[in-house]
C-alpha cells in the first residue's frame, strides 16, 4: 500500500509559502490507517520495547494504536499545566520563541525501552524535548517512528543519532 496516496497536501497552509501534510484521510481510511500502525508495530518489535511516548497531540494519534496492538502501556507527553500529577519539565525551541513539555515523573522507570512515536518529524524540536524527558528519567529511547519526515528541515539532527523510521519521507 503507498501511503502518500492518503495525505492531503495542503498549500499555504499555515502560513504562505508552507506545504501542510494532512494525515486526516490516512486516519479516516481504515486499511489506510491499519497498514501505517502496523509498520511502526513491526519497528517496535524489532526494538523489543516496552512502553510508548507520544507528544501531544498527534503523537497520541500514532502512538496509542501501536500500544494497544503490543499490549504495552502508552505515555503522553504534554504542553505545561495539562498533566495533573507531578511531573519534569523541559523548555523546547519553536520557530518563533520557546515553549515546555512535561511528563509525569512515575511514568518512566529506569531501564524501560523506549518507543517514541509522533506523526512528523519536522525541525526536530518537539522529539528532541521528548527525548531528554524520558532521559531524565532514565529510561532508554532505543528509536523514534514517524509517520512522515520533512526531509529538508533536518529533525533527524535533533535526534542525536537515536535509530528512527519515518513511513514517508517529503
Amino acid at each position: 500500500m503507498k501511503l502518500e496516496d492518503y495525505i492531503a497536501r495542503v498549500d499555504d497552509y499555515p502560513h504562505e509559502g508552507i506545504i501542510f501534510r494532512d494525515i486526516t484521510p490516512l486516519m479516516a481510511d481504515g486499511k489506510a490507517y491499519h497498514e501505517a500502525t502496523q509498520r511502526i508495530v513491526e519497528y517496535a518489535k524489532s526494538k523489543d520495547v516496552d512502553v510508548i511516548v507520544g507528544p501531544e497531540a498527534r503523537g497520541f494519534i500514532t502512538g496509542c494504536p501501536v500500544a494497544y496492538a503490543l499490549e504495552i502501556g502508552f505515555v503522553p507527553v504534554r504542553k505545561k499545566g495539562k498533566l495533573p500529577r507531578k511531573t519534569i519539565e523541559v523548555d523546547y525551541g519553536l520557530e518563533y520563541g520557546k515553549d515546555v513539555l512535561t511528563i509525569h515523573e512515575d511514568a518512566i522507570k529506569p531501564g524501560m525501552k523506549v518507543l517514541i512515536v509522533d506523526d512528523l518529524l519536522a525541525t526536530g524540536g518537539t522529539i528532541e524535548a521528548s527525548i531528554k524527558l524520558v532521559e531524565q528519567l532514565g529510561g532508554e529511547v532505543v528509536g523514534c517512528a514517524f509517520l512522515i519526515e520533512l526531509v529538508e528541515l533536518e529533525g533527524y539532527k535533533k535526534l542525536h543519532d537515536k535509530d528512527y523510521i519515518a513511513l514517508m519521507q517529503y
